[in-house]
This record gives structure tokens, C-alpha cells and sequence, in this order.
């Protein structure tokens, strides 16, 4: 498809190379040349320079004939325009990034008026990654499937776990839970596990199953935590007041320390139910003294990665039993994964990634693709993909066993008529079945593409 994006900063970037990988002609738009001289010459894409709400360089970059426009800039106003301007011209889909609490609550009585198909929020979508994760705190990161009735989560392998040294053939033998182990990240190999596959102390590895069953396994492990009571949030932002609104509706106690007065202030007009702090969150003694050690969880949301990384380290040492931390750059994961840190989220990457899924969509919509869901696993090195199965093929009916499926590729849980089953070799796909793959290798678009 042509995509054209306006904005090449943090989230355009992402986008912009996030897209070309898949294989879509993307033009890039912004009115500074040093991004865009950098994207030159580390994407395979077409840059434009100029401003993205003028009609003549809509018209140059080819916005009349595109699939899709994603305006990205850094204001809400600017992106809102250009979905506006890019419709009018002829863009078939339009997605505008917005971040303002104010815009976006009346997004939707807007989409009409301005032709969006779709609006972005990369904090709001953070924020609900957050909530979510503290919900289920024994997970480092949660994706669901089939409307939430499939959970895959990433856990750490601990020193001395029950896990440590069993095949995966023998876990339903010693623990009685249905569960799929899909992916193991171990030091810096990507390994989609065969039966025999051994679990080592240290291995990050990802589980898929119903909800239950997950909370049964990990009651089993013993490394079950009930949902958090009480988070301290560092840095009172955008993804604060969005994390912040989310916890006080389902009763967790918030206490935002920020060290903006104005911002303090507008968050307590806000916020009524939380506690704002008017402090520097980075200096120990505070933590100290608003209760760091007596806190379910903290989450640091400051604008450098140095400082939320070496506060929630901070914390950790203090025993606090989930921290998360925000980040911006994403490159180091090999650094990132040697910190006890719970979890690191990128709201960037959370947003090209649904971006990246509106696309696969779009696909499915053109007839292109039968992808219903998508999500990124092991630091965006792997993908797990629901895929609904709409007609016979040459994968219906098969015993899996004997299908020849390509390398590091594992179906790992089919859903039929809303029962969930954990594929063994014995099992078959049927026309009707939701099926969920993960994949080391390649993008997928279609079921088909399973086999060899």
C-alpha cells in the first residue's frame, strides 16, 4: 500500500520503519531536513521536505493517491488538519495522532467532521498497558486474543523456580494446567521451543492460555501477586493523568509526585482523587518520605529514561514489588533486560505497533488478508497473529502433525466456537477457527503462509 506520513520525530520514525519492513511504499513529510536526511539514509523510503498542512506539498508527496495518511507531528492541531486536508484530497484512510486529554475525549464527535479513521493516543495507550500490568503484576507484559478469552504473558524464569530444568513436555505431568510455552527469549537467542526443550533460570518465556488457567499456573509456581492497592507515580505527564484516571476507577490509591507546580495544580483540579506531591520524585529522600518502601508498585514517567531506569532501580532495592519504568529508547534491549526493572513500556512503540496493526486491518478489509489481531513479543523480534479461518485449504483438516509448517513458527492455540484449546500433534484447524500462530520468521498476512 502508499502511506504517506506527516511528522518524522519519535512515533513518525517508528512508524515509518516499522511500515517499510512490511513492504509498503512509505513517503515521509516534515518541514526539517536533518530528520529527514536521517531517515534517507537508514530507510528505504521517499522523504519530502516542507509543512504537512500545506495542500501543495500534500499534492507533492502523492497524498491524492494514498491508501492511508498518518499525521504524527508533535501538535494535536497540526494532525488533525492534515488528516483533514489529506481526505479532502483523496487519502482513502486517514489516522491522526492526538495526545491532549481534552481533544481526544471528544475525538469521536470529530472523526466525521475531519474524516479520521482512526486517532492515536500513544500516552493513552501506554497508560492502559500500565493499568493492565498492575492488574496481573506477576506478568512482565500481557497481549490478549480473541477478544480477551486468550492472555499471553512474558515471565522471568527466577533462581530456584519450579521451572527451572524441566522439558516442556512434562509441565501439564507435574503442575495439571493448560498452558503453552511459545517463545523463550534466552540471553539473546529467540527460541520457539519444541517438547523437549528444557527451561533454564534466567529464560524469558512467554505463556499462552485463558486467563485461569494462567493465574492457576502461576498460583502453582507460587509467583501469583494480587492486582496493586497502592502506586506512587513519578513525573505527573500526559501518561500519568491517563494511568492515573484508570487506577481511581477501579479503586487503587494514587499518589502523582511532580515537580511542576502548574502542573500540580492541574492535576489536582483533574484528579481530585489522587494525591498530588509538589517534589522532585528523583531524590531519594523524597521517595523516602512520601512511602516508597510502603507502596504496591511505583511507575516512573519523568521525560529522561536515565532517571526512570536508576529510580525504579532505586525502588526495587527498597523491595517495592512492581516497577515500571517509561522509555523512549528502545535500541539497548540487551542492557535494558540486565536491570531488575519488571517492565519497560515505550509509548511509541505501543502506538506504531497498533498503528502497524491498523494496517494489517486495512489488509484483511482489501481481501489481502485474513489477520484478525497482532501483537510484537521479545522486544519486537517475534509476532503472534490471530487469524480467522474463513474458507478449505490446505491446512483444514490436517493433523498438525503432519503439516509441514516453516521454521520458528508454532500454532500455539486455536479457538473453536469460543472453546479454547491448546493444539497438540492429534489436532486439526476447521473452517470457522481463530487461530493464533507466533512467528520468528517473516510477516505473515495470511494462514496459509504457515506451511513450508
Amino acid at each position: 500500500m502508499k502511506i504517506v506520513i506527516v511528522g518524522d520525530g519519535k512515533v513518525g520514525s517508528t512508524i515509518a520503519r516499522e511500515l517499510s519492513t512490511e513492504g509498503h511504499d512509505i513517503i515521509v513529510i516534515d518541514n526539517k531536513n536533518t530528520a529527514l536526511m536521517s531517515a534517507d539514509t537508514t530507510m528505504d523510503i521517499i522523504c519530502v521536505e516542507g509543512n504537512g498542512c500545506s495542500v501543495a506539498i500534500q499534492k507533492a508527496a502523492g497524498v491524492n493517491e494514498a491508501d492511508l495518511l498518518i499525521a504524527a507531528t508533535s501538535a494535536d492541531e497540526v494532525n488533525m488538519l492534515c488528516c483533514l486536508l489529506g481526505k479532502k484530497l483523496g487519502a482513502v484512510h486517514t489516522i491522526a495522532r492526538v495526545r491532549n486529554p481534552e481533544y481526544f475525549e471528544q475525538i469521536a464527535l470529530l472523526k466525521d467532521e475531519l474524516g479520521l479513521s482512526m486517532a492515536v493516543n500513544p500516552e493513552l495507550a501506554a497508560a492502559h498497558e500500565m493499568s493492565s500490568l498492575l492488574r496481573f503484576p506477576s506478568a512482565l507484559k500481557i497481549e490478549r486474543f480473541a477478544r480477551g478469552r486468550v492472555e499471553l504473558v512474558e515471565i522471568k524464569v527466577t533462581e530456584n523456580s519450579a521451572l527451572d530444568g524441566i522439558p516442556l513436555w512434562a509441565i501439564y505431568k507435574e503442575f495439571q494446567v493448560k498452558i503453552l510455552i511459545c517463545a523463550v527469549r534466552r540471553n539473546q537467542e529467540i527460541i520457539i521451543p519444541s517438547g523437549e526443550f528444557v527451561i533454564q533460570a534466567g529464560d524469558k518465556i512467554n505463556i499462552t492460555a485463558e486467563h485461569l488457567e494462567i493465574e492457576k499456573f502461576f498460583r502453582v509456581l507460587g509467583i501469583f501477586r494480587n492486582r496493586v492497592r497502592s502506586v506512587m507515580i513519578i513525573g505527573g505527564g500526559r501518561v500519568a493523568y491517563y494511568l492515573a484516571k484508570e487506577l481511581i476507577d477501579i479503586h487503587v490509591r494514587v499518589k502523582i509526585i511532580e515537580k511542576n507546580r502548574e502542573r500540580c495544580e492541574y492535576l489536582c483540579e483533574m484528579l481530585p482523587d489522587a494525591m498530588i506531591i509538589h517534589a522532585d520524585g528523583t531524590d531519594k529522600e523524597v521517595l523516602q518520605e512520601e512511602g516508597l518502601e510502603k507502596t504496591d508498585a511505583l511507575v516512573t514517567l519523568t521525560g529522561m529514561d536515565e532517571e526512570n531506569i536508576i529510580v525504579g532501580l532505586f525502588a526495587k532495592a527498597k523491595n517495592v514489588s512492581k516497577v515500571i519504568a517509561k522509555i523512549n529508547k528502545i535500541s539497548f534491549t540487551e542492557i535494558l533486560d540486565n536491570f531488575n526493572i519488571d517492565s519497560f513500556i515505550s509509548p511509541k512503540e505501543i502506538a506504531a505497533n497498533n498503528i502497524v496493526r491498523y494496517v494489517r486491518a486495512m489488509q484483511n478489509s482489501l481481501g489481502s488478508s485474513n489477520v484478525e489481531t497482532l501483537h510484537r513479543l521479545v522486544n519486537d523480534q517475534m509476532e503472534a497473529l490471530e487469524f480467522k479461518v474463513k474458507e478449505r485449504s490446505a491446512i483444514v483438516g490436517v493433523h498438525l502433525k503432519d503439516l509441514q509448517l516453516k521454521k520458528n513458527l508454532l500454532v500455539a492455540t486455536i479457538i473453536r466456537s469460543g472453546k479454547i484449546i491448546i493444539p497438540g500433534g492429534n489436532d486439526t484447524i476447521e473452517i470457522g477457527d481463530s487461530v493464533i500462530v507466533v512467528t520468528a520468521e517473516g510477516h505473515l498476512t495470511d494462514l496459509r503462509q504457515i506451511l513450508k
